[in-house]
């Protein structure tokens, strides 16, 4: 494994158990993802994008095989460790946006930082540089329902950095929105990759926001199918 790969998976075989029926949803998924990448990923329903997007963010475990994550593997971590690691580590983009709705737009972005050791002071700068970086410093009082929603997936995007982690995790994140809307929100995802070198994995059916990634993944029966965009 080379030092730029912030993510490598060997040999990742997943089932679940559904009554006397085993479902495999992978059997022997290879990949590499190099710190710094934006990889969208495709695939027909039930090919299994979700599932490994939370197998990526230590949300759920591999059946079989090994997950590197800067060259140590997760799987064996236990749940205390993995919150732990997650937290360090992980920022999660959703479709929905997952805010709090009794709680400002700062108070949304703080979230991830109080499973950090981290004391106000700071955690009150680092908001307000996430909120400044995806232009919403002027909202940060505003509640949810007091926001469009580009908004609040605005907001979103801010809690998933502020913790400075190394891999953003993006599930549909422009499927709730307007063309319009979600341009702005795939070009701030792009800024975030090329500014901020954040590495992205982003969940997508949707060809045209899939062109805003380094490249294309194609996931079905398994197996991946690459393609640059």
């Amino acid at each position: 494994m080379s030092d730029s790969e912030l993510i490598v998976l060997r040999n990742i075989a997943k089932t679940y158990r559904r009554g006397d029926e085993t479902i495999s949803i992978f059997t022997d998924l290879n990949l590499s993802i190099p710190q710094g990448d934006f990889v969208a990923m495709m695939g027909p329903s039930g090919s299994g994008k979700t599932t490994l997007l939370n197998l990526l963010g230590g949300l759920d475990r591999p059946t079989g095989g090994t997950i590197l994550f800067d060259g140590a593997p997760i799987e064996k971590l236990s749940e205390s460790q993995l919150s732990a690691w997650r937290a360090a580590n992980i920022g999660f983009i959703f479709q929905f946006y997952n805010l709090m709705p009794t709680m400002s737009a700062a108070r949304n972005v703080e979230l991830p930082l109080l499973l950090t050791q981290l004391g106000s002071v700071e955690r009150k700068r680092r908001v307000k540089t996430a909120l400044e970086i995806v232009g919403l410093d002027n909202r940060a009082g505003h509640k949810p329902k007091e926001l469009s929603g580009g908004q609040q997936q605005r907001v979103a995007i801010a809690r998933a950095i502020v913790a400075d982690p190394k891999l953003i995790l993006a599930d549909e994140p422009t499927g709730d929105l307007d063309r319009t809307t979600a341009v702005e929100i795939l070009e701030m995802l792009q800024l975030l990759n090329r500014e901020l070198g954040k590495t992205i994995v982003m969940v997508t059916h949707d060809p045209a926001a899939a062109k805003y990634a380094r490249r294309e993944l194609h996931l079905d029966k398994g197996t991946f199918e690459e393609r640059l965009t």
